[in-house]
């Protein structure tokens, strides 16, 4: 029994050691920017303070019309930037955000997917413009689209880091079986659960490699299926039928716009008037203008000042602004829910700051892994390398 055990375990370690190293480089790469990419919102807002906060007028605090802030911001991206969203703040400090971007599906890398990303940030009380931000060539972007894709397009970059990903989660299942203490005596609990500073340095090595791996274990389980939930359609469906204990997907209202005999020049102004008195707790909004002339004008309420889940979901006519239908986050399945959070999941949003710090601890440990593996490996294949040549050193010298 011994010996299967034994035997077993090699197997595993086998696997473990070449999964690692098969998978070592891209695992790296994604968690450390993985790391970097947590804090971007914070970071960004405290190092261009000036486009994302303004000063709010003494008095009224009433904005202007969304129709004049979006012709002020289309005015600085040019007309072949058609704005395609509007983050809009119910905070009286914040300025109000218009996107335009545009994306070439057919492109290898990412920079040759990306046409064009940019946002202008409007003062809704003044109409000025607080500053633009190229998010093509921002560095939160690139540091982004490098945990993505790796800087490729994502028809191409996302499915080599989704299976480096595939095999990370199949990595923590057999560095926990290593990890387990034969016996759970006071000596294999401390070897097991603390690391021993004052010993060599490959001692030191080994157990950077398997003490915060295993207490970074949880979260660095999540954090990679929420990753895989992207990279694969068909872990999004396990996903989606294990919490909504359905295969049915839910049923889709389809509404068209109806009241082009009521057409106004500024449908987004009466959309946008409709969805602030529809959704009072949302902190955020985001507006879609209409797709092409009589489109759909979209509205989602978001109740976090930073989180995406949870939203309820507004569709106005495109000609008159008029509400169409309106879906409640309360009528959505536990699939839908579970999907809908799984980027403030992946980020630790969804835990506030202490979410987001548990994150990046965690991304942290998990890029020093490879490294570490990397080290124990070679460590092991030197002495296995070197130590013929001290046998043969401590052999006589035969006289010729």
């Amino acid at each position: 029994m011994r010996k299967r055990n034994r035997t077993i375990k090699y197997l595993i370690g086998q696997l473990h050691l070449w999964l690692g190293l098969a998978s070592g480089i891209v695992v790296l790469i994604v968690s450390i920017t993985g790391c970097l990419f947590v804090f971007q919102k914070e970071i960004s807002e405290a190092v261009w303070k000036d486009k994302y906060f303004v000063t709010p007028p003494g008095g009224s605090t009433e904005v202007l019309p969304l129709s004049t802030l979006q012709k002020n911001a289309q005015a600085v991206l040019g007309q072949g930037k058609p704005i395609n969203d509007v983050t809009i703040h119910r905070q009286p400090d914040r300025s109000w955000e218009f996107m335009a971007y545009h994306l070439n599906d057919t492109a290898l890398t990412y920079f040759g997917a990306i046409g064009y990303y940019q946002s202008v940030f409007i003062n809704p009380y003044t109409g000025e413009v607080t500053g633009t931000r190229d998010y093509k060539y921002d560095f939160f972007s690139i540091v982004k689209y490098i945990h993505w894709s790796l800087l490729l397009n994502t028809p191409y970059g996302q499915p080599i880091v989704g299976w480096s990903t595939f095999i990370f989660v199949l990595l923590l299942i057999t560095g926990l079986v290593l990890w387990w203490p034969k016996k759970w005596t006071r000596a294999m609990r401390d070897r097991s659960f603390k690391i021993k500073w004052k010993a060599g340095f490959k001692r030191v090595n080994y157990d950077l490699h398997n003490v915060p791996g295993f207490y970074s274990l949880i979260p660095a389980l999540i954090i990679s299926m929420t990753g895989m939930v992207w990279a694969f359609q068909w872990f999004q469906a396990v996903v989606y039928v294990t919490a909504a204990g359905t295969a049915t997907p839910p049923a889709q209202v389809s509404v068209k716009p109806v009241d082009s005999a009521r057409a106004s020049d500024h449908p987004m102004d009466i959309a946008l008037r409709e969805a602030l008195q529809q959704l009072p707790e949302a902190r955020r909004l985001l507006m879609i203008p209409p797709a092409g002339k009589g489109g759909l004008i979209y509205a989602y309420g978001y109740k976090g000042r930073e989180t995406y889940y949870g939203s309820d979901a507004l569709q106005f006519d495109g000609y008159s602004g008029r509400l169409l239908h309106r879906r409640n986050n309360s009528e959505k399945n536990r699939g839908e829910r579970l999907i809908e959070m799984n980027y403030d999941i992946h980020v630790g949003a969804i835990g506030g700051l202490t979410g987001k710090i548990i994150a990046c601890i965690a991304s942290l440990i998990c890029a020093s892994l490879p490294v570490t593996g990397f080290i124990i490996w070679w460590e092991r294949r030197k002495k296995k390398v070197l130590r013929p040549a001290f046998r043969m050193a401590d052999q006589p010298v035969i006289a010729q």
